[in-house]
């Protein structure tokens, strides 16, 4: 009895990957090993990359509080402190946010806390 093998769906799976490497440069666009490997490794840099911008934007966040902070003569951990102790519930986003966009809101917000 000959060999089954189901085409359609391999041929779906390359063609899948191959519309996933467009754009790619030279041989990792149209060859097929080529191309699979690229795209794996893409993916892989992708997965990696969705939990490192997390990471990213909450260190910018904390930078920019800080130089709001000790433009008021604090640190950005005594001022996250004292946030907290005063119970104010904003998180480092709009804190920095604040602080790069609304100073005013921010040296209130300063005030506040002190």
């Amino acid at each position: 009895m000959p060999r089954s093998v189901n085409s359609v769906a391999s041929r779906a799976r390359r063609k899948r990957v191959m519309k996933q490497a467009k754009g790619y440069f030279g041989r990792r666009k149209n060859v097929w090993t080529v191309a699979k490997n690229a795209v794996e490794k893409a993916m892989l840099y992708s997965y990696r990359d969705r939990k490192q911008k997390k990471r990213n934007f909450r260190a910018l966040w904390i930078m920019r509080i800080n130089a709001g902070a000790r433009l008021h003569g604090m640190n950005y951990s005594q001022f996250m402190g004292k946030v907290k102790g005063a119970g104010i519930e904003l998180n480092r986003k709009v804190l920095a946010d604040l602080a790069m966009n609304h100073p005013e809101a921010f040296t209130a917000i300063v005030n506040k806390v002190k």
